[in-house]
């Protein structure tokens, strides 16, 4: 399973989405800028998460979490009833430190 690089920073987090409550631009096809990456954290239920131009699909589930590369299209799709949310991440701002 892809892991997210090493010396990453969480700049941002999603509101906590549901089966009924997800955005419909998370269901088709779409991506993160340049540089930013992201992951797709379960708390209940299934989630496919699917990557079209690799053939993949990813069963993410609580404890397996999808890692989102730049610039990389991708799509889900709930399985039943499901909880999750989605951080993002990138390279620290020069000159900036994190605590």
């Amino acid at each position: 399973m892809k892991e997210l690089p090493e010396g990453l920073v969480s700049h941002k987090r999603t509101a906590d989405f549901t089966e009924t409550t997800i955005p419909l631009g998370l269901l088709k096809d779409h991506q993160t800028k340049a540089g930013v990456w992201g992951l797709i954290q379960v708390t209940a239920g299934r989630l496919r998460y699917s990557i079209p131009s690799r053939g993949e699909e990813i069963p993410l589930r609580p404890g397996v979490p999808g890692v989102v590369e730049p610039e990389v299209p991708h799509r889900v799709t709930p399985e039943g009833s499901v909880a999750f949310h989605v951080e993002f991440y990138s390279a620290p701002l020069e000159g900036k430190t994190t605590t």
